[in-house]
């Protein structure tokens, strides 16, 4: 394995705040000093870089990833506003050019991104506009939040979809016709599926992201593709980023869970994308209290207790990690009840040991907060979804009313209760962009509930290390002996968070010994990845 050494820059690292280089030997920080002290490290290295002032940094850990989906919608027409899409009618003109501009197929055509909510039109397309639209094409368009859709007829009749609970007559599906949708949209070559692994990994290493953790589910990708993406991800020698796997699959016994192990090598966890509940924007989040937008509905609850305590004792008793989908309150509240009934079975010291993990958990009380520590709980948030969706006129304000929408993703009550934090994307829900992660952490829309830049960055890094159980490696920080997963960064400033929230420029008290970040206020430039290592192995290179 070759050497580098990276000299003229800027090196966050805790071990030695004021490094200005690092040298990576065998895929290993072998040393990180003073630049004058780096001259007698040339000799040693294979490839010298002059970072020009660039920050080196532990590269990204993105705790939830969808890797298949992600390809998909990075192939797919993108209905978002970023993408240009600001009205329902701007959605059917994309989808009409889309169609218009591909053979005829019975491969559907997907969409990713819409938001109804902020379209001056306030509703969803229907079956019969996703008809004329595409002139009669199966069509396939994921909702933002991925947990509903619309349909056009042609895939609605090839799936079966109008006979599955959650199927609407104007092309909405939800719960298990959702599911089905999702598998019809997926159909494709084993080899398509492979680029489209490929392409969704190197996307996100030109993000600096190091390692994803892939949240595989059976409505989401096959055993056999996890399997797939484990193996392609096994060594850095294959030149893509890191991969932990986790499959949401319930079991009810050991032996269930010892079946899934033996089907997907590697595996880390049986969980993350098992769902106790849906998603708020979809109305399927299991709550408390109704919907403030629709009375009726107080959404939808996929497991019970019962069901959670059997899984969690499976996978405890097997050795792994298990874990849950659970956003609403209603749905915390039955996690709890699992969790507080296997702890009976098993102690509770045994599954706080075992390193079990929440995904999302955006209502978390005070009661709830109390229960998550003592069981163990671990707990991997997106905080860009308050950026997306929270704030007084936002989708959680309109889902929820203003009072429960201000309580939700609790960032600063969970870091100050010591729960272990990982962040993550959700992507393809929001895009795998780690800064707009650490932004909308140190930016929360509740004052109360904002971090600090250090810790949503230690969040966003060695967080995930730790989350996997992977962190005695040392991963996550730069330092002697860690494995070289790092990042190299062009910011237009670097700075020190001042205690008040606000970032000074270019500057740190010797005394505190705080490594620097890049400047993240409000209307600073975000900063670009000029190279993205794992294990001292280049996974992207833009360095000139």
């Amino acid at each position: 394995m070759t050497s580098t050494l990276y000299r003229h820059g800027v090196i966050h690292s805790p071990a030695d705040p004021f490094a200005e280089a690092l040298l990576v030997e065998d895929g290993v920080v072998a040393w990180l000093g003073a630049d004058d002290t780096a001259d007698g490290m040339v000799s040693r290295a294979d490839e010298v870089v002059d970072l020009d002032g660039a920050l080196v940094a532990p590269g990204f850990v993105d705790a939830h990833v969808h890797v298949l989906e992600t390809g998909l919608a990075l192939e797919s027409v993108d209905l978002s506003a970023a993408g240009g899409v600001r009205s329902l009618a701007d959605a059917l003109d994309a989808v009409h050019r889309a169609a218009a501009g591909r053979p005829a197929s019975d491969v559907p055509l997907l969409g990713f991104g819409w938001d109804e909510l902020e379209w001056p039109e306030g509703r969803a397309p229907t079956r019969a506009e996703l008809d004329a639209a595409a002139g009669g094409a199966p069509v396939y368009l994921a909702r933002v939040d991925v947990h509903s859709a619309v349909v056009s007829s042609a895939l609605a009749r090839s799936a079966g979809l109008d006979v599955l609970p959650g199927w609407s007559d104007d092309g909405r599906v939800e719960r298990d016709a959702h599911h089905a949708a999702r598998e019809a949209a997926r159909t494709m070559s084993p080899g398509r599926r492979t680029a489209l692994y490929r392409r969704a990994l190197q996307h996100v290493a030109s993000r600096g992201i190091v390692s994803v953790h892939e949240q595989s589910a059976p409505f989401i990708d096959t055993r056999e593709g996890l399997a797939e993406l484990l193996a392609m991800t096994a060594s850095a020698t294959d030149g893509l980023p890191h991969l932990v796997g986790y499959r949401g699959e319930r079991c009810v016994t050991v032996d269930d869970a010892r079946a899934v192990l033996a089907a997907i090598p590697g595996l880390t966890g049986i969980g993350g994308d098992l769902n106790v509940d849906g998603s708020l924007g979809s109305h399927t989040a299991a709550l408390r209290a109704p919907y403030a937008d629709d009375p009726s509905s107080d959404g939808v609850l996929y497991l019970t207790a019962e069901e959670i305590c059997n899984h969690i004792t499976a996978v405890t008793r097997a050795g792994v990690h298990g874990g849950f989908h659970v956003i609403g309150d209603r749905a915390m509240d039955e996690v709890l009840l699992g969790l507080r009934a296997a702890a009976d079975v098993e102690g509770v010291e045994a599954i706080a040991r075992a390193g079990h993990r929440l995904e999302h958990a955006e209502m978390v009380d005070a009661p709830t907060l109390a229960a998550l520590v003592l069981l163990g709980v671990r707990l991997s948030v997106q905080p860009a979804f308050d950026a997306a969706w929270g704030g007084e006129q936002s989708m959680y304000a309109t889902r929820l009313g203003a009072g429960r929408a201000a309580a939700l993703n609790p960032l600063a009550d969970l870091a100050a209760a010591g729960v272990p934090l990982a962040f993550g994307s959700d992507a393809p829900v929001t895009p795998a962009d780690p800064w707009a992660g650490v932004r909308a952490a140190i930016r929360h829309t509740a004052v109360e509930q904002r971090i600090s830049a250090r810790a949503a960055f230690r969040a966003s890094t060695r967080g995930g290390w730790r989350l996997a159980g992977l962190d005695h490696t040392g991963a996550g920080e730069l330092r002697v002996g860690a494995p070289a997963h790092l990042a190299v960064w062009r910011a237009e400033h670097l700075a020190v968070q001042a205690p008040d929230g606000r970032l000074s420029t270019w500057s740190t008290d010797a005394r505190a010994g705080t490594p620097l970040l890049p400047d993240l206020s409000e209307d600073a430039p975000d900063p670009v990845c000029l190279r993205t290592v794992r294990d001292g192995v280049v996974v992207f290179d833009a360095l000139v």
